[in-house]
């Protein structure tokens, strides 16, 4: 891949460091995106990681952030129902929402109640158009998206060789993904890449080899679909912990201590 210098890689030293960065990385564009436009749109990533940072932001961040003023969005989600244990909705509900006296309207979830999993992606690409005021053609810009990275070089629910990485006008997608076995409802790569600002959470030894070929391996999007992820003029900040970077060249990152 060519250098992006809008991107940056910070390597705390472990999972609950990565955890507690996230958190305070969370706080911080928050703050800053209500003061600077009156609210923040983020959009949520499942995963271990992302659930503990949730964790931590309803214990340590509940009086720091203005909730008020947050409003949630998800960057995927499986087509399950919303009380499901692998809903992604339904882990931060526990992680999370429900530690917040949250306004009406500040969640915006995928409704996978809806009979399939394409109307339910309808369904959300109108929400994002109606929330974002959007005109035709025009990308939201959310303020942040939380991603991870799977092993297979999969990030959101964009996996290799899907059909949803060639979308190119439409917002949300839904696909049956035949390794999963199961629908998934996904942001697209261009609305991802319209984001301020994009943070990867990547913790463990078993993500160094692909951390290694999405950052610095030849482009192979198709095999490798975090590669598509490359926001401009947003920026990319990569937050791995050390079991993540044991395959990349010190002076490829920053240790936070």
């Amino acid at each position: 891949m060519a250098v992006d210098n809008n991107r940056e890689l910070l390597v705390c030293s472990d999972p609950e460091a990565v955890a507690r960065e996230g958190a305070r990385r969370f706080a911080l564009h928050a703050a800053a995106a209500i003061q600077q436009h009156g609210r923040f749109a983020v959009a949520l990533s499942g995963g271990s990681t992302p659930k503990r940072m949730y964790e931590i932001l309803a214990q340590e961040y509940r009086e720091e952030v203005d909730w008020d003023f947050v409003h949630f969005f998800w960057g995927d989600e499986r087509f399950v129902p919303s009380t499901n244990a692998a809903s992604n909705y339904h882990m931060t509900e526990i992680a999370l929402l429900n530690a917040l006296e949250l306004l009406n309207g500040n969640v915006h979830r995928v409704r996978t109640e809806l009979e399939t999993a394409e109307a339910a992606a309808a369904a959300y690409e109108r929400e994002i158009i109606t929330f974002f005021s959007l005109a035709p053609g025009e990308l939201p810009k959310f303020d942040l998206v939380l991603l991870g990275l799977g092993t297979n070089g999969h990030t959101a629910s964009l996996f290799p060789y899907s059909k949803s990485l060639l979308e190119t006008t439409r917002l949300v997608v839904a696909e049956y993904i035949d390794e999963v076995k199961q629908s998934r409802i996904t942001l697209t790569a261009p609305v991802i890449n319209a984001a301020r600002d994009i943070l990867f959470l990547v913790t463990g030894t078993e993500k160094a080899s692909v951390v290694k070929e999405v950052v610095f391996g030849p482009s192979d999007s198709e095999r490798l679909p975090a590669q598509l992820i490359h926001p401009s003029p947003g920026t990319t900040t990569w937050l791995l912990d050390r079991a993540a970077v044991t395959h990349l060249l010190k002076d490829s990152y920053r240790f936070l201590p």
